[in-house]
């Protein structure tokens, strides 16, 4: 069941969530919330640019209506919203770990702190009751991943985690049609918001491949969300924003730039979750910062983009069923869960009408037993 936002933070571990207090109150019933990731701000770029395209990226998605929620890893607890302290710490850490879906456990238990990928921010976006994220660009199957085998849990956890994710495409550094070849062997619904369907190559507006969807605007990338959740699919979706066409960079130019960048990072055998921010620290070297500038404007147009689609999202929602929404999530048939969603589905009524709601249970154990000896034929 999709429970409003504030019903599903208090139903999180307290020992292991820290909610801000913008998004525990009760004005998030009201308001469209938009995740963001934290390893652009630990591991994406250097201090202080770091910081200020966090606080810029927030104040955007506050402009245009919605919440925003950073998350990360602070002292061993996963921290949903940041305040500008917590942001700073981040932004001029040197020994923030870098946290995907398998890292969390680990991090949290040595109470350390960590920012968040895509994969990981997704996860706790989910269990927090938020539905839509926005980063820069996702990871992907990396060139040789054919060989190699080097896939981000990005993609996997756009398989498995119901959660529109709002992007400049993978980042040019990847193996783009074989990224798209594997989310649709996920069965990860990919679109293309814009005038055309063209998948964009994050520095660069197109890529030669095509999306496999398109919406032409915020409200049309709403509506698909809602059917999603209606549908109550299981996995993510991908919006991918071209970058704005002002601060693009020709997908040759690049090419050219990451083509020295891996050469560089081969022999100096950097591999796994090591080359993503090599080549990108490179490709800002060799493009003279070209590349960084343009990353810092698709993550803001990101930013503008993923408020739009929540606000639009949050209104389709209040617009069908009020201040909440009977749509079942659970995949689980024990009676225990299902006991659980119509508990919660009380208390949202309850939340709603003022009147006591009473819930009980039974359970019934059999056991049998025989007095003689028989056989199964």
């Amino acid at each position: 069941m999709r429970l409003t936002l504030v019903r599903r933070l208090n139903t999180l571990s307290k020992d292991l969530f820290k909610i801000h207090p913008s998004l525990a109150g009760g004005s998030s019933r009201t308001e469209a919330v938009v995740a963001l990731e934290s390893t652009v701000i630990t591991h994406g770029m250097p201090y202080p640019q770091n910081l200020k395209l966090a606080l810029s990226m927030e104040a955007i998605i506050t402009e245009h209506g919605a919440r925003p929620a950073t998350i990360a890893v602070m002292d061993g607890k996963v921290s949903v919203g940041l305040n500008e302290e917590e942001l700073s710490d981040l932004a001029k850490s040197k020994s923030c770990r870098k946290v995907s879906r398998r890292d969390l456990s680990d991090t949290l238990s040595k109470g350390l702190h960590g920012g968040t990928t895509v994969a990981a921010t997704m996860l706790l976006a989910h269990r927090a009751g938020i539905s839509v994220f926005a980063t820069g660009g996702i990871g992907g199957v990396h060139r040789d991943g054919e060989n190699s085998l080097d896939i981000s849990a990005d993609l996997t956890e756009l398989g498995r985690t119901p959660v529109a994710v709002v992007c400049a495409g993978a980042k040019s550094i990847l193996d783009i049609p074989r990224t798209l070849e594997f989310l649709e062997t996920q069965g990860v619904c990919v679109a293309t918001i814009g005038d055309t369907s063209d998948f964009p190559s994050f520095f660069s507006r197109k890529s030669g491949h095509h999306s496999p969807c398109h919406v032409a605007n915020v409200q049309k990338a709403a509506e698909l969300i809602h059917i999603q959740n209606r549908l109550n699919l299981q996995t993510g979706i991908l919006f991918a924003v071209p970058i704005p066409q002002e601060d693009e960079i020709p997908n040759d130019q690049v090419e050219e730039w990451l083509q020295v960048a891996l050469k560089e990072a081969d022999s100096h055998d950097v591999r796994g979750r090591d080359i993503t921010p090599f080549l990108l620290k490179r490709l800002t070297e060799l493009s003279n910062g070209r590349t960084l500038t343009a990353n810092l404007a698709l993550l803001r147009n990101n930013a503008k983009v993923g408020a739009q689609i929540a606000v639009a999202l949050k209104k389709l929602q209040d617009s069908e069923h009020g201040s909440c929404s009977y749509s079942f999530r659970s995949t689980h048939a024990s009676q225990t869960a299902q006991s659980t969603r119509l508990s919660a589905v009380a208390l949202e009524d309850e939340e709603k009408t003022g009147r006591p709601v009473v819930i009980g249970g039974t359970v019934l154990d059999i056991m049998a037993s025989w007095n003689s000896d028989f056989q199964v034929r």
